[in-house]
Protein backbone atom coordinates (compact mmCIF):
# COMPACT_ATOMS: atom_id res chain seq x y z
CA UNK A 1 0.00 0.00 0.00
CA UNK A 2 1.32 3.43 -0.97
CA UNK A 3 0.57 6.33 1.30
CA UNK A 4 0.35 10.03 0.52
CA UNK A 5 3.28 12.27 1.25
CA UNK A 6 1.14 15.37 1.67
CA UNK A 7 -2.37 16.21 2.91
CA UNK A 8 -3.35 19.69 1.78
CA UNK A 9 -1.63 22.46 3.72
CA UNK A 10 -1.43 20.59 7.00
CA UNK A 11 1.09 17.81 7.24
CA UNK A 12 0.17 14.15 7.75
CA UNK A 13 -1.00 13.14 11.22
CA UNK A 14 -0.22 9.53 12.19
CA UNK A 15 -1.29 7.56 15.27
CA UNK A 16 0.44 4.22 16.02
CA UNK A 17 -0.86 1.60 18.45
CA UNK A 18 2.51 0.95 20.12
CA UNK A 19 5.18 -1.75 19.90
CA UNK A 20 5.79 -0.98 16.23
CA UNK A 21 8.48 -3.01 14.48
CA UNK A 22 11.94 -1.42 14.83
CA UNK A 23 13.90 -4.09 12.96
CA UNK A 24 15.34 -3.56 9.49
CA UNK A 25 11.82 -3.99 8.05
CA UNK A 26 10.24 -1.24 10.22
CA UNK A 27 7.26 -0.99 7.89
CA UNK A 28 5.31 1.69 9.75
CA UNK A 29 8.32 3.86 10.56
CA UNK A 30 9.52 3.72 6.95
CA UNK A 31 6.14 4.98 5.77
CA UNK A 32 6.12 7.77 8.34
CA UNK A 33 9.48 9.04 7.07
CA UNK A 34 8.32 8.74 3.45
CA UNK A 35 5.38 11.05 4.20
CA UNK A 36 7.85 13.91 4.67
CA UNK A 37 8.63 13.73 0.95
CA UNK A 38 12.36 14.07 1.70
CA UNK A 39 15.20 11.60 1.23
CA UNK A 40 17.02 12.91 4.30
CA UNK A 41 14.36 14.32 6.64
CA UNK A 42 15.09 15.89 10.01
CA UNK A 43 13.29 13.77 12.61
CA UNK A 44 12.67 15.23 16.05
CA UNK A 45 11.98 12.53 18.67
CA UNK A 46 10.04 13.80 21.69
CA UNK A 47 10.46 11.44 24.66
CA UNK A 48 8.55 13.45 27.27
CA UNK A 49 6.08 10.63 28.00
CA UNK A 50 8.81 8.08 28.79
CA UNK A 51 10.48 7.39 32.13
CA UNK A 52 13.60 6.21 30.24
CA UNK A 53 14.02 8.95 27.62
CA UNK A 54 17.65 8.14 26.78
CA UNK A 55 16.93 4.52 25.96
CA UNK A 56 13.81 5.40 23.97
CA UNK A 57 15.59 8.08 21.96
CA UNK A 58 18.46 5.73 21.18
CA UNK A 59 16.12 3.00 19.93
CA UNK A 60 14.47 5.43 17.49
CA UNK A 61 17.76 7.03 16.48
CA UNK A 62 19.07 3.58 15.60
CA UNK A 63 16.10 2.56 13.47
CA UNK A 64 15.58 5.93 11.74
CA UNK A 65 19.30 6.10 10.87
CA UNK A 66 19.26 2.51 9.58
CA UNK A 67 16.30 2.96 7.24
CA UNK A 68 17.07 6.45 5.92
CA UNK A 69 19.56 9.29 5.75
CA UNK A 70 17.59 11.10 8.45
CA UNK A 71 19.12 13.47 10.98
CA UNK A 72 17.56 12.44 14.31
CA UNK A 73 17.19 15.08 17.03
CA UNK A 74 16.82 14.31 20.73
CA UNK A 75 14.02 16.65 21.83
CA UNK A 76 14.17 15.80 25.51
CA UNK A 77 11.63 17.87 27.47
CA UNK A 78 11.35 16.79 31.10
CA UNK A 79 9.98 19.95 32.74
CA UNK A 80 7.56 22.67 31.66
CA UNK A 81 10.27 25.33 31.76
CA UNK A 82 12.30 23.33 29.23
CA UNK A 83 9.33 23.47 26.85
CA UNK A 84 9.78 27.24 26.71
CA UNK A 85 13.48 27.17 25.80
CA UNK A 86 14.69 28.56 22.49
CA UNK A 87 16.85 25.48 21.91
CA UNK A 88 13.87 23.12 22.15
CA UNK A 89 11.65 25.32 19.97
CA UNK A 90 14.43 25.61 17.36
CA UNK A 91 14.73 21.81 17.14
CA UNK A 92 10.98 21.47 16.66
CA UNK A 93 11.02 24.19 13.99
CA UNK A 94 13.80 22.33 12.15
CA UNK A 95 11.97 18.99 12.15
CA UNK A 96 10.28 17.59 9.05
CA UNK A 97 8.92 14.71 11.13
CA UNK A 98 7.97 15.18 14.79
CA UNK A 99 7.75 11.78 16.46
CA UNK A 100 6.18 11.52 19.94
CA UNK A 101 7.14 8.38 21.85
CA UNK A 102 5.10 6.23 24.22
CA UNK A 103 4.93 6.33 27.99
CA UNK A 104 2.44 8.29 30.11
CA UNK A 105 0.13 10.57 28.12
CA UNK A 106 -0.62 12.66 31.22
CA UNK A 107 3.06 13.66 31.28
CA UNK A 108 2.68 14.85 27.70
CA UNK A 109 -0.35 17.04 28.32
CA UNK A 110 0.98 18.33 31.66
CA UNK A 111 4.47 19.20 30.44
CA UNK A 112 3.73 20.32 26.86
CA UNK A 113 0.27 21.88 27.20
CA UNK A 114 0.15 25.67 26.70
CA UNK A 115 3.89 25.94 26.03
CA UNK A 116 6.05 27.37 23.26
CA UNK A 117 7.04 23.83 22.32
CA UNK A 118 3.40 22.81 21.76
CA UNK A 119 2.79 26.00 19.78
CA UNK A 120 5.79 25.10 17.61
CA UNK A 121 4.48 21.55 17.06
CA UNK A 122 1.11 22.90 15.90
CA UNK A 123 2.81 25.50 13.71
CA UNK A 124 5.02 22.91 12.01
CA UNK A 125 1.99 20.68 11.41
CA UNK A 126 0.16 23.62 9.81
CA UNK A 127 3.20 24.22 7.60
CA UNK A 128 3.27 20.61 6.37
CA UNK A 129 5.48 18.68 8.80
CA UNK A 130 4.55 15.12 9.70
CA UNK A 131 3.29 14.59 13.26
CA UNK A 132 3.43 10.95 14.39
CA UNK A 133 2.94 9.42 17.82
CA UNK A 134 2.99 5.92 19.22
CA UNK A 135 1.10 4.59 22.26
CA UNK A 136 0.83 7.61 24.61
CA UNK A 137 1.99 9.79 21.70
CA UNK A 138 -1.05 8.58 19.74
CA UNK A 139 -3.61 8.71 22.56
CA UNK A 140 -2.83 12.39 23.22
CA UNK A 141 -3.73 13.45 19.66
CA UNK A 142 -7.51 13.49 20.17
CA UNK A 143 -9.48 16.33 21.75
CA UNK A 144 -10.59 14.04 24.60
CA UNK A 145 -7.95 11.57 25.76
CA UNK A 146 -8.16 8.24 27.60
CA UNK A 147 -5.61 8.02 30.39
CA UNK A 148 -6.81 5.09 32.50
CA UNK A 149 -9.36 2.37 33.16
CA UNK A 150 -9.01 -1.35 33.77
CA UNK A 151 -8.98 -3.32 30.53
CA UNK A 152 -10.80 -6.31 32.00
CA UNK A 153 -13.74 -4.50 33.65
CA UNK A 154 -14.26 -1.04 32.18
CA UNK A 155 -17.88 -1.44 31.12
CA UNK A 156 -18.97 0.25 34.34
CA UNK A 157 -20.06 3.84 34.70
CA UNK A 158 -17.07 6.08 35.35
CA UNK A 159 -14.51 3.30 34.98
CA UNK A 160 -12.66 4.96 32.10
CA UNK A 161 -10.72 8.07 33.00
CA UNK A 162 -10.57 10.83 30.41
CA UNK A 163 -9.16 14.32 30.15
CA UNK A 164 -8.34 16.87 27.45
CA UNK A 165 -5.79 15.90 24.80
CA UNK A 166 -4.01 18.07 22.25
CA UNK A 167 -7.00 18.24 19.87
CA UNK A 168 -5.01 17.51 16.71
CA UNK A 169 -7.89 15.38 15.38
CA UNK A 170 -11.51 16.14 16.37
CA UNK A 171 -14.43 13.79 16.97
CA UNK A 172 -12.47 10.67 17.91
CA UNK A 173 -11.05 8.99 21.00
CA UNK A 174 -7.92 6.91 20.47
CA UNK A 175 -6.97 3.88 22.56
CA UNK A 176 -3.71 1.97 22.01
CA UNK A 177 -2.34 -1.56 22.54
CA UNK A 178 -6.00 -2.28 21.93
CA UNK A 179 -6.30 -5.97 21.11
CA UNK A 180 -3.22 -7.07 23.00
CA UNK A 181 -4.49 -5.57 26.29
CA UNK A 182 -8.18 -6.38 25.76
CA UNK A 183 -9.44 -2.79 25.83
CA UNK A 184 -12.76 -3.27 24.00
CA UNK A 185 -14.84 -2.45 27.09
CA UNK A 186 -13.06 0.91 27.48
CA UNK A 187 -14.30 2.24 24.14
CA UNK A 188 -17.77 0.71 24.68
CA UNK A 189 -18.10 2.55 28.02
CA UNK A 190 -17.00 5.77 26.33
CA UNK A 191 -19.50 5.19 23.50
CA UNK A 192 -22.35 4.64 25.96
CA UNK A 193 -21.69 8.00 27.62
CA UNK A 194 -20.50 9.91 24.51
CA UNK A 195 -22.05 8.38 21.35
CA UNK A 196 -20.83 11.33 19.29
CA UNK A 197 -17.21 10.22 19.67
CA UNK A 198 -15.85 7.61 17.28
CA UNK A 199 -13.67 5.12 19.14
CA UNK A 200 -10.45 4.08 17.42
CA UNK A 201 -8.66 1.10 18.95
CA UNK A 202 -5.13 0.77 17.58
CA UNK A 203 -3.55 -2.65 17.83
CA UNK A 204 0.20 -2.97 18.23
CA UNK A 205 2.22 -2.50 15.02
CA UNK A 206 -0.82 -0.84 13.43
CA UNK A 207 -1.25 2.78 12.42
CA UNK A 208 -3.71 5.25 10.97
CA UNK A 209 -3.17 8.34 8.87
CA UNK A 210 -5.74 11.10 9.43
CA UNK A 211 -6.28 12.94 6.18
CA UNK A 212 -9.09 15.50 6.09
CA UNK A 213 -12.25 13.44 6.80
CA UNK A 214 -10.62 10.09 5.97
CA UNK A 215 -8.66 7.71 8.18
CA UNK A 216 -6.27 5.36 6.35
CA UNK A 217 -5.02 2.16 7.99
CA UNK A 218 -1.50 0.83 7.46
CA UNK A 219 0.93 -1.58 9.03
CA UNK A 220 0.68 -5.31 9.85
CA UNK A 221 -1.72 -5.01 12.81
CA UNK A 222 -5.45 -4.37 13.26
CA UNK A 223 -7.37 -1.16 13.84
CA UNK A 224 -10.77 -1.50 15.51
CA UNK A 225 -13.44 1.15 14.94
CA UNK A 226 -16.16 1.43 17.59
CA UNK A 227 -19.11 3.46 16.30
CA UNK A 228 -21.74 4.23 18.95
CA UNK A 229 -23.70 6.80 16.91
CA UNK A 230 -26.50 4.26 16.24
CA UNK A 231 -26.91 3.13 19.85
CA UNK A 232 -30.59 2.33 20.51
CA UNK A 233 -30.49 2.10 24.27
CA UNK A 234 -28.35 2.27 27.38
CA UNK A 235 -28.90 2.37 31.12
CA UNK A 236 -25.88 4.59 31.77
CA UNK A 237 -27.83 7.66 32.89
CA UNK A 238 -29.64 5.64 35.59
CA UNK A 239 -26.48 4.26 37.18
CA UNK A 240 -24.25 5.21 40.04
CA UNK A 241 -20.52 5.16 39.44
CA UNK A 242 -19.17 1.61 39.32
CA UNK A 243 -22.43 -0.07 38.25
CA UNK A 244 -22.56 -2.26 35.12
CA UNK A 245 -23.40 -0.50 31.85
CA UNK A 246 -25.78 -1.89 29.23
CA UNK A 247 -25.50 -0.53 25.70
CA UNK A 248 -27.23 -1.76 22.53
CA UNK A 249 -26.41 -1.65 18.83
CA UNK A 250 -22.75 -0.70 18.96
CA UNK A 251 -21.14 -1.10 15.51
CA UNK A 252 -17.57 -2.40 15.24
CA UNK A 253 -15.20 -2.81 12.31
CA UNK A 254 -11.82 -4.55 12.18
CA UNK A 255 -9.63 -2.82 9.58
CA UNK A 256 -6.23 -3.75 8.16
CA UNK A 257 -3.62 -2.27 5.82
CA UNK A 258 -5.31 -0.84 2.73
CA UNK A 259 -8.64 -0.12 4.42
CA UNK A 260 -9.97 3.31 5.22
CA UNK A 261 -12.82 4.91 7.07
CA UNK A 262 -14.87 8.05 6.44
CA UNK A 263 -15.04 10.06 9.67
CA UNK A 264 -18.01 12.09 8.39
CA UNK A 265 -20.10 9.30 6.80
CA UNK A 266 -18.98 6.69 9.35
CA UNK A 267 -18.42 3.95 6.80
CA UNK A 268 -15.59 1.70 5.69
CA UNK A 269 -13.75 2.68 2.51
CA UNK A 270 -12.09 0.13 0.25
CA UNK A 271 -8.80 0.63 -1.63
CA UNK A 272 -10.43 1.91 -4.83
CA UNK A 273 -12.48 4.55 -3.06
CA UNK A 274 -9.41 5.61 -1.10
CA UNK A 275 -7.49 5.99 -4.33
CA UNK A 276 -10.29 8.09 -5.84
CA UNK A 277 -10.36 10.37 -2.81
CA UNK A 278 -6.61 10.88 -3.05
CA UNK A 279 -6.85 11.85 -6.72
CA UNK A 280 -9.74 14.17 -5.91
CA UNK A 281 -7.55 16.03 -3.42
CA UNK A 282 -4.54 15.89 -5.77
CA UNK A 283 -2.38 14.06 -3.25
CA UNK A 284 0.96 12.76 -4.45
CA UNK A 285 1.88 9.16 -3.68
CA UNK A 286 5.31 7.82 -2.82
Amino acid sequence: MSLPTKSGTKGPLVAIGGAEDKTSRADILRRVLAMSGKEAPVVGVITTASSIPGDVYESYRTVFSAISEAEVLDIRIRQREEAASDAIVDMIRRSDVIFISGGDQMRLTNILGATAAMDAIRARHAEGAVIAGTSAGAACQSQTMVYGGAANDSLRKGAVRMTAGFGLVPGVIIDTHFLERGRFSRLMEIGATNPEYLGIGLGEDAAVLFEDDVMRVFGPGHVIVVDSSQVTGSNVFDLADGEAVSVNNVIMHALVDGCGYSLTDRRVLGPEELRAKSLEHKIEYS
